[in-house]
């Protein structure tokens, strides 16, 4: 494969026009030269607003309207008309560091093929200013390579994926609203290695007009993900990250404990041989000096939620 492949940049959109031209900016600012950018607008209702905004790039970019149907069928929308050999996702409220691009390609010459590359992030406010940096341990995803889902490290914007990994694994579920991303790299997982590259590439914008977690249909959409997870994960992965199902399924357990995914914690837990279970839990904590209020509190949510029969 070419050093310089062509990346296509994906750009989602549904009544983005508030931010949609800071995100085009800075794909068009990035130092990697060799990019075609498409914008997908998913059937927008702002009378024409997100439509005025994209046309203004003429021909810098490539335009698409489809009707409303969700993000994963406007990005499975440009999949199918991507030219490039690379894809990179960037929702229309979000914004890339200059070097996104650049920097993944630098990396990928380095790795094989089958590589899928993401990165830390920085999280801006809705007025761009910044707000914290998330900064993950590079050496402990990379030497875990599936934990980049199983503990929800990955931001789909800061990925670069081959156009292959799609053609062999499949696109987005178009039935899922929520979880249709961490569902396909799930998939992928099997085929392609996630990479951790440990820099900040990407801004992830927080507002208002956001999904929460707490409402009904995510919550009920994550916690039916993260038990599919708990049932499709390998005996042979598990046994390579944590050498005993036990601890596995606990340390995975107590992960989702500090989510809003409490029902899938509990299914978790049921993989746990109870009179294992608490020394497993000592294992997971051993090493602090002293436990605190913050551990004492997550022993006892954990006891909660064990069920009541071996």
């Amino acid at each position: 494969m070419s050093d310089f492949p062509l990346v296509s940049i994906i750009i989602p959109v549904y009544n983005g026009s508030n931010y949609l031209g800071e995100a085009l900016d800075s794909a068009l600012a990035q130092t990697y030269q060799n990019v075609e950018i498409l914008v997908i607008n998913d059937g927008s209702t702002d009378n024409g607003a997100t439509r005025e905004i994209a046309l203004r790039y003429g021909d810098k970019i490539r335009y698409y309207e489809k009707e409303n149907g969700g993000v994963a069928t406007a990005l499975n929308l440009g999949i199918r008309e991507m030219k490039g050999a690379y894809f990179s996702w960037l929702s229309h409220d979000d914004v890339y560091y200059p070097e996104k691009i650049s920097a993944q390609i630098a990396l990928k010459n380095k790795l094989p093929d089958n590589t899928i590359f993401y990165t830390n992030i920085e999280y801006i406010n809705k007025k761009s200013r910044h707000l914290s940096f998330y900064i993950m341990d590079s050496n402990y995803l990379n030497s875990k390579p599936s934990y980049s889902i199983l503990r929800g490290s990955i931001h789909g914007c800061s990925l670069l994926i081959p156009k292959s990994a799609f053609n062999e694994c499949g696109v987005f579920d178009e039935n899922l609203k929520t979880t249709q991303d961490y569902d396909l790299w799930f998939k992928m997982r099997l085929k392609y290695k996630f990479v951790h590259q440990p820099r900040v590439l990407i801004k992830s914008r927080i507002h208002k007009n956001q999904g929460s977690n707490n409402n009904s249909i995510v919550l009920k959409e994550c916690n039916e993900l993260w038990m599919n997870f708990i049932n499709q994960i390998t005996l042979a992965e598990i046994i390579q990250y944590e050498k005993n199902a036990n601890l596995y399924y606990a340390k995975l357990g107590i992960f989702l404990m500090k989510t809003p995914y409490k029902e899938a914690a509990s299914y978790c837990f049921t993989k746990v041989k109870h009179k294992q279970f608490y020394k497993v839990l000592q294992k997971i904590l051993w090493g602090f000096e002293m436990i605190g209020n913050k551990y004492r509190n997550m022993i006892y949510s954990v006891k909660k939620h064990l069920p009541e029969t071996v």
